[in-house]
């Protein structure tokens, strides 16, 4: 099988997301990482490719010089993976679209509506291939749930609830933690703070299982921690698409809570409720019956879940598995062996926007509805 050459833009020394990606891009050996603009220096980014076993002469010290070089070799990169910081996030996207370069983006899209806009402009145009990487979505029960969803089990939908708390930015963080630097740097998140950062996985994944959309929310945001200029905590209610309400809450200032990532579900007839940190497992409970636990891969699912798990029931699977299905699909995508219907893209990433700004807009006044 013909690997995917990959480039990636960021993801240098000590940046975490960046290792995450480059192990979920080869846990099904569908990619081979043979570029990158690792960092925001040449000297860094030569640094890091040597690391990475990066051939000297495709470390290059911007993207645009990357961009330009990869789409004229005759043995260019199919994709690049963009892993840098929210405001870092278009440039590069356009840079490669217009190369005619597939994209696989970090969420969330971008900083603002205005580059979202000009990024969805840059897609239109662009033969090639746009995946926006909200990984929980790789989650085999996830994937059952929507499936589940969309077959009728539940019924019509009438209450989501979406949570994902965790506790790291509970009180001041080190000046060196880069992690939190530019997650807590307006100029750098795009204004959002926890709802830009985790709270677009909780909408995603509520949306991406449900098929339903947001229509309008109304949000409630703070800054707990002294002096922090985005928002730590959020708690957000949602009128969404045929009817069905949700709410959402997440914090980064939840102590005890690590990555609490939770998606409960209700309809008309039935419900589900799953945990990330606890992912093999999921309950699904028809009204006026026993609950049953169903596991990933477990006899009796049917369908499509032997193509999202790779050991049997049992031998837990977790987070870069899962981050590796998006992958994988990203590669039939590119490679055209499928038509990437459960990957997400640019109206995911529009969506995400949308939630950010409105709750930004909501919140400031003092908590009124804000409608797409």
């Amino acid at each position: 099988m013909n690997r995917v050459k990959l480039g990636m833009v960021g993801g240098g020394q000590g940046a975490f997301i960046g290792a995450v990606h480059r192990i979920a891009s080869r846990i099904d050996d569908r990619f081979e990482l043979v570029a990158g603009a690792f960092s925001s220096t040449p000297e860094k980014s030569k640094a890091s490719a040597k690391e990475l076993g990066v051939a000297d002469d495709r470390a290059y010290g911007t993207y645009e010089e990357m961009a330009k070089a990869e789409a004229a070799r005759d043995d260019g990169i199919d994709a690049v993976s963009i892993v840098t910081p929210n405001h870092m996030h278009a440039g590069p996207a356009i840079a490669f679209l217009e190369a005619g370069i597939n994209v696989i983006c970090d969420k969330p899209l971008t900083v603002n509506s205005e580059e979202a806009a000009k990024m969805k402009a840059a897609i239109e145009k662009s033969s090639a291939k746009f995946i926006l990487t909200h990984n929980y979505t790789g989650y085999p029960l996830i994937r059952q749930a929507r499936q589940m969803i969309a077959n009728g089990d539940l019924g019509k939908i009438r209450l989501i609830q979406a949570e994902y708390a965790q506790d790291w930015m509970a009180d001041v963080p080190d000046p060196d933690n880069k992690q939190a630097a530019w997650r807590t740097d307006p100029a750098r998140s795009g204004g959002g703070g926890a709802i830009g950062d985790i709270g677009t996985h909780a909408l995603n994944l509520a949306t991406f299982v449900s098929g339903l959309s947001p229509e309008a929310l109304l949000a409630d945001l703070d800054s707990f921690v002294d002096g922090r200029q985005v928002d730590d905590n959020a708690h957000v209610l949602l009128r969404l698409s045929g009817g069905a309400k949700g709410m959402l809450w997440c914090s980064q200032v939840a102590v005890g809570s690590e990555n609490s990532l939770t998606l409960r579900v209700y309809g008309e007839t039935g419900g589900i409720e799953w945990a990330q940190e606890n992912p093999n497992r999921m309950t699904f409970t028809k009204f006026g019956e026993p609950k049953q636990i169903i596991t990933r891969g477990g006899a009796g699912l049917g369908g499509g879940a032997g193509d999202w798990t790779r050991i049997p029931p049992g031998h837990p699977e977790g987070y870069l598995e899962g981050f590796a299905n998006v992958y994988t699909d990203a590669a039939d995508l590119i490679q055209g062996k499928s038509d990437g219907a459960l990957l997400p893209g640019i109206d995911a990433g529009m969506e995400g926007i949308w939630f950010i700004e409105a709750c930004i807009e909501s919140s400031k006044n003092g908590g009124t509805w804000v409608s797409r």
